[in-house]
């Protein structure tokens, strides 16, 4: 019986993590990680479909979601800090052994979190989150320029990205048909990237993201070393994570559920319950 998503809150080092939390606890737990630039509003489909069999936890990064969003001179926006944490939140709620769902800023937070404690990951579902240089796509251009010299002509480029266009953009890009993707996505999101000091924080985000590529080399040795089962769900018409990145980890994964779809960067939005359906098989395999 699938069980309602609630909508909570706990404190985690003086700041208010919001999450959704679905499913018995004594099923195995799914932590669900989110991408740019949206919530845990993205897995919806995954709280409400796979209720019935898994524990689901989808947390907000602060200054994303219903989190709370401290100022960028009152916490540094970094994915070390991101993912830092994240895990303080799962280790407050006691959650110590758990699959993780990657997309997007996911794969960063989550690989953070993997090297970290790799006896705690029971499995990663990869949807779109990237660990390889070849899986860096043409949608870089602009964000590499900012790497080499962040300035207001560098940084004028990526502001598009803040508004109702460029976000629509981010979900309907290589989509099949945009139509079948909810508008409320972008609308939210569009939200959230107007309140003060928004635009600044991703920027910052933006910026360090040139050091999760230095981290490269550590995840792959993790993905060598401890080969978790990898389920990939990956939309190859994105701009950013093009299918090469999809494929990149099949140096260091011996074994892969491999599943390519035609369509974008959130592919969730548009082949959700297929995906789901794979998730769904996937994790009752961890338990034989």
């Amino acid at each position: 019986m699938k069980a309602n998503t609630k909508y909570k809150k706990i404190e985690v080092n003086g700041y208010n993590i919001a999450y959704r939390e679905a499913g018995d606890e004594k099923n195995p737990t799914l932590v669900l990680l989110h991408g740019y630039p949206s919530s845990s509003h993205q897995y919806r489909k995954v709280l409400r479909q796979l209720s019935d069999e898994f524990h689901l936890v989808a947390p907000d990064y602060l200054g994303f979601g219903n989190s709370d969003f401290p100022s960028p001179t009152e916490f540094t926006y970094t994915f070390d800090n991101l993912a830092g944490n994240v895990n303080a939140f799962l280790e407050k709620l006691k959650i110590k052994s758990y699959a993780i769902m990657i997309q997007d800023y996911g794969a960063p937070v989550g690989f953070r979190i993997a090297t970290a404690h790799p006896e705690r990951i029971t499995a990663i579902i990869n949807q779109n989150g990237n660990a390889y240089e070849e899986g860096l796509g043409s949608a870089w251009k602009d964000v590499k320029a900012l790497w080499a010299n962040r300035n207001e002509e560098t940084e004028k480029p990526l502001l598009q990205t803040f508004g109702l266009t460029g976000l629509e953009w981010q979900y309907t890009h290589g989509t099949r048909n945009p139509e079948n993707v909810n508008p409320d996505c972008w609308n939210l999101d569009n939200l959230r990237l107007s309140r003060p000091n928004a635009h600044k924080v991703n920027l910052d985000l933006f910026y360090d993201y040139q050091n999760n590529i230095k981290l490269y080399p550590k995840w792959q040795k993790y993905l060598r070393d401890n080969q978790p089962p990898l389920l990939i769900v990956w939309g190859k018409n994105d701009a950013f994570f093009p299918e090469s990145g999809a494929e990149a980890f099949k140096k260091d994964i011996k074994k892969i559920d491999y599943n390519i779809y035609d369509t974008g960067h959130f592919a969730m939005e548009e082949d959700g319950d297929a995906i789901i359906q794979k998730i769904r098989i996937f994790m009752r395999g961890l338990s034989k």
